[in-house]
């Protein structure tokens, strides 16, 4: 079975992920926010890098108190495909 890259998972749901983005605003490492939120590293590298398939509301509210910002500013639906 083929492994899915993050561009595969993107054309099947549409939906986009910032937190890279939010992050460098926020000049916060992905290790510190870990530690923050209270997950591991790996958990939110693989939210960061799209390779996601779901994310818990109580992750998400967690990610979203530290940053600062609303979950449309983290996740974000594309454009196009239907």
């Amino acid at each position: 079975m083929a492994r899915r890259t993050a561009e595969d998972a993107e054309e099947q749901h549409g939906v986009t992920v910032h937190l890279d983005e939010v992050l460098a605003a926020r000049g916060m490492t992905l290790t510190e926010l870990a530690e923050r939120v209270g997950v591991t590293v790996v958990n939110l590298s693989v939210l960061k890098n799209g390779r996601a398939k779901a994310v818990r509301f109580s992750t998400l509210t967690r990610v979203c108190r530290v940053l600062d910002c609303q979950p449309g500013d983290i996740l974000r639906v594309e454009p196009g495909g239907d």
